[in-house]
């Protein structure tokens, strides 16, 4: 891990007092440097060097403070008998220097070696490197330099290592490279080269390591390489190059380590590697690869590391693996490998993952044998006896009932974003399935090569500013998959959280670092080369990304993310990279309709409530928390125990319909989010009890803000009513057209807006809601709904649309705008429509608003509720448009109502019908309930919704003063 800073500074410091100390060394007649080489090093800016020509008074001098932290500059005073001096070494590693290269560094042209690993610099390599005749050292490892690499580079015939690894260079290789006949390591991994390797470089026939991981290359792996056969090691990780791996690697016999990974084109055999016994690392991981494992592994005997995973391997594994006694990792996952489990293998304790393979014969008792993986190992046509986590399609083993996933990756169990998130502390992660209730899961590959003991939980270490989920991580090197298990067959929305915190946010090396890594959601590559701090937009931000309609066929929700070879690998240390997620959050964007027998088995976890929790939340349902009566059952106000305050809805055992309607809940709410809707946490089913567990808005309902006592009513200015409108309208207009599910809510009235402490607008009561889904809905069509508010057409015919919605939001408006419910205006001839013929619709504005509100903006709304109680439903305008309409982004044009239309006789006549209902024995309406003793409320309710009381919250007793979830059922009389 790198230094802080400060430390950093005071470092720098320390590599200043090289030269400070150095000049008390002097004798009489010091050497000097030559000016130009004083010059050159005074370039090199914010080293905090103090450089003259007297600074070489020692023949050399070294200082290591740390492990790659080091300040060291080395001169030749032998040159003039002792007078001059030449640099000859300058090494400042992991001391943050800024600025760029100067052209003058190639005045010092006795350098051999100039080594600025992990640093802070910028700008572009200087063609005058080229006169540093005599350099065998160019080391830039860890910085932000860009541009080309000048061809210049290939006249340094001494050179003998070339590191410009994690770095921002581009544009192809030179052909000039293949020049540098000496140069041993050529290290161009993790920066954005592109075309293809020129040919020139099998001319290096002394290379000994040569990495160029993560450049998108063209062309083949090429046969040159088989000139290079000093190589020790060798890597083209996530080149993309085409293969097949080339029969040339066969001839480099002094391989200890060869990563090949995700190539392209078409698949090949095995390469033949037989003579390559002196391997200790072999990765060879989606590389195309058919047929079966070669039997010679047993020669290679110094193997520790096999990485084989990701491809299309057949056959059975082969006996003379278990003759490698040094071989520690191993990693045959996701490939078509049959035959039995070796019993040696799951004995071993040593890492195995055979994890998606297609292995017969006995069954295993687990997914996790020690550090063996093995979920997903078996083939489909293995029998039913293998246990769930072995088969293929991971089914459930029991009935699927999960549609609900929120993990907190990595860390702790988390309150975030108004869910509970379950902690992920496992800290296993390199060849590990690990599951919790047959609901989630994880299997974790790989091993970070460079850092084996690197840890699989990320914590914020540099101190980011971000909380909750984002404060933690889940890593992975190589594979990550997540698991929604025991899903219930439908469409989702998936939310990933990610936040780049393992890097800082400073000028420092340590903020350089590239993580990049693909994303797979049931199967299909949603997001290649996903890189978090591009995304988000800087270091310690958090970012979600969503991915809308993801569907669940079988039972099973995977969420992969994949390494494949790109990004740093060395930033800040070694062995950073991979993938890393935060959190995840799985909804449901179908209604969930399932049998009440089904429910009753729920497994109550993660959005489900024990009934242990509720009656501790509510006091054991005791009356006090008692906030209203709804028609199927009583609702509590509760307090859980992290704090958190709920509105808990009870279905009453003697409901009919009460077991439909808790499925209908269920379904309905938890697939529709939106600010301006009632949120659903989740739901209790433990022997007869149905509970609903929603969030408790403080201020009750419009209607008691409206309409209720004295001393229950709110002051809401005019702002705030049109702050109040506007969400009503946004709701619908989500209900209407946003939603996938396209509802119409048949019962917006006053008492079902919800108001919270902000005094936003939420809509309640989606039990009463359509399901506007033609023969696929699961909702009955029977009317429902409240007199007063209902439309004439759907009222007298059971004609349903959506437009339905809008007719009864215009009498929402009128009842905001004038203060006065639409069941107690009994006003003799101030009809809406007659004032507004008459020019004297701001006579309907509420008195309480006295003359602050616009007079403009008042005249704009009446209309729009004119507009939208129109009595056909064809010249009412869409929600949507409603909503352009009330932001000013569309005119609202009054409307046009003949005189007959308008009367009162007319008006009263369109309503005659639910004066008379009860009596009417022709009417289309079935099943009507007046559910309430005072005659003059009555409300028509097929099904019930949440909240619905059988009592006004407003009525003349005010009984549920302290409701803050209630609906108010209403009466025939009206603003209209």
């Amino acid at each position: 891990m790198p230094f802080p800073t400060s430390t950093a500074v005071l470092l720098a410091l320390s590599c200043l007092s090289i030269f400070v100390e150095l000049q008390s060394l002097a004798q009489v007649s010091p050497p000097l440097l030559p000016p130009e080489e004083v010059e050159a090093l005074g370039k090199l800016q914010n080293t905090g060097w103090n450089v003259e020509r007297t600074s070489c008074g020692s023949p050399q001098w070294r200082r290591t403070i740390a492990d790659d932290i080091e300040c060291n500059v080395t001169c030749d005073c032998s040159y003039g008998s002792g007078t001059i001096c030449h640099v000859t070494n300058v090494v400042v590693k992991g001391f943050n220097v800024t600025g760029v290269l100067p052209p003058e560094l190639g005045n010092l042209t006795r350098l051999t070696e100039l080594d600025l690993t992990r640093n802070y610099i910028n700008g572009t390599l200087p063609s005058s490197l080229a006169q540093l005749r005599n350099l065998t050292t160019l080391s830039l490892l860890g910085n932000r330099l860009s541009g080309t690499i000048p061809s210049q580079i290939g006249n340094i015939a001494t050179l003998e290592a070339l590191v410009l690894e994690d770095n921002l260079l581009g544009g192809p290789i030179p052909r000039s490279i293949g020049n540098l006949r000496r140069l041993k390591r050529l290290l161009l991994s993790a920066n954005n080269f592109t075309g293809s390797l020129p040919d020139s470089l099998g001319n290096l026939q002394n290379i000994e390591d040569f990495r160029i991981d993560g450049s998108s290359l063209s062309g083949n792996l090429p046969e040159f390489i088989g000139n290079w056969t000093n190589l020790d090691r060798l890597d083209f990780q996530g080149t993309s190059m085409l293969g097949p791996i080339p029969t040339a690697v066969s001839m480099l016999t002094n391989l200890t380590q060869l990563r090949i990974s995700d190539l392209s084109g078409p698949s090949s055999v095995f390469p033949d590697i037989k003579n390559l016994t002196k391997l200790e690392e072999l990765v060879l991981r989606n590389c195309l690869i058919t047929g079966s494992i070669p039997d010679n592994f047993g020669e290679i005997t110094q193997l520790k590391t096999l990485d084989l995973s990701f491809n299309s391997l057949t056959g059975t594994i082969p006996p003379t693996l278990q003759s490698l006694e040094n071989l520690q990792y191993t990693f045959l996952n996701n490939n078509s490998l049959t035959g039995e489990v070796p019993g040696w293998v799951l004995n071993s304790r040593d890492n195995f993952d055979l994890s998606y393979n297609n292995f017969t014969g006995r069954a295993q008792p687990s997914c996790q044998q020690l550090d063996v993986n093995l979920v997903s190992s078996y083939s489909p046509s293995a029998s039913n006896s293998v246990p769930w986590c072995l088969r293929k399609d991971l089914p459930c083993p029991r009935d699927p009932k999960e549609h609900t996933l929120f993990l907190n990756c990595g860390g702790p169990r988390e309150r975030f974003e108004d869910e509970n998130y379950e902690e992920d502390l496992t800290a296993n992660g390199r060849s590990n399935f690990f599951s919790v209730s047959e609901r989630w899961g994880y299997s974790s590959t790989g091993i970070y090569l460079g850092n084996v003991d690197a840890d699989y939980l990320a914590r914020n270490v540099f101190g980011h500013n971000v909380t909750g989920v984002y404060s933690t991580a889940r890593l992975a090197p190589q594979s990550l998959k997540y698991y929604g298990l025991c899903m219930i067959r439908g469409s989702y929305t998936v939310k990933l959280h990610f936040a780049e915190i393992m890097y800082s946010n400073d000028q420092t090396f340590s903020s350089l670092g590239r993580r990049i890594f693909d994303i797979s959601i049931q199967g299909e590559v949603v997001r290649p080369d996903f890189d978090i701090i591009t995304e988000a937009g800087g270091v310690g931000r958090g970012i979600t990304e969503v991915f809308d309609n993801v569907t669940v066929e079988g039972n099973t929700l995977e969420i992969h993310l994949f390494w494949s070879g790109k990004g740093t690998t060395a930033i800040p240390d070694r062995g950073v990279y991979g993938p890393l997620i935060s959190g995840i959050s799985i909804t449901p964007t179908y209604g969930v309709f399932f049998a009440f027998t089904e429910l009753r088995g729920l497994d109550l976890q993660t959005g489900m409530f024990t009934l242990r929790q509720i009656k501790y939340a509510t006091h054991n349902f005791d009356p006090e928390n008692k906030i209203g009566e709804g028609g199927f059952g009583p609702v509590y106000k509760g307090m859980l125990s992290d704090g958190g305050v709920i509105a808990v809805k009870q279905l009453s055992s003697k409901s009919k319909q009460g077991n439909r309607e808790f499925v209908n809940e269920i379904g309905m709410i938890s697939a529709l989010q939106h600010p301006n809707l009632v949120k659903l946490y989740g739901c209790c089913i433990e022997g007869n009890q149905l509970l609903l567990v929603y969030e408790y808005l403080e201020n009750n309902s419009l209607a008691r803000a409206l309409f209720g006592k004295q001393e229950n009513k709110l002051k809401l200015d005019w702002q705030t009513r049109k702050n109040i409108l506007l969400g009503i309208a946004k709701g619908l207009a989500y209900l209407h057209e946003e939603s996938r599910l396209k509802i119409v809510h048949r019962d917006i009235k006053a008492t079902n807006v919800l108001l919270d402490k902000d005094l936003n607008a939420k809509i309640s009561d989606f039990g009463l809601a359509k399901l506007d889904e033609g023969e696929n809905t699961h909702i009955s069509t029977r009317i429902a709904g409240t007199i007063g508010y209902m439309a004439p057409e759907y009222a007298m015919r059971g004609y349903l649309t959506d437009k339905a919605d809008v007719y009864s939001f215009g009498i929402v408006i009128l009842e905001t705008m004038s203060g006065t419910s639409n069941t107690n205006y009994r006003p003799k001839e101030e009809f809406a429509y007659v004032l507004q013929e008459q020019g004297n619709l701001l006579e309907l504005v509420d008195p309480e608003l006295g003359r602050k509100y616009s007079k403009e903006e008042a005249r704009k709304l009446l209309n729009l509720a004119l507009l939208c109680t129109n009595p056909s439903p064809t010249l009412r305008p869409p929600m949507t448009s409603v909503v352009k309409m009330m932001e000013g982004k569309a005119p609202v044009q009054a409307p046009i109502i003949k005189r007959g239309e308008s009367d009162a006789s007319s008006a009263d006549a369109r309503f005659r019908a639910f004066q008379t209902l009860s009596q009417d024995s022709h009417t289309n309406i079935s099943n009507v309930s007046w559910e309430s003793s005072d005659p003059g409320q009555k409300s028509i309710s097929m099904v019930d919704a949440p909240w619905t009381m059988n009592s006004s919250a407003v009525s003349k007793d005010d009984h549920d003063d302290d409701a803050s979830h209630l609906s108010q059922p209403s009466s025939s009389t009206r603003l209209l």
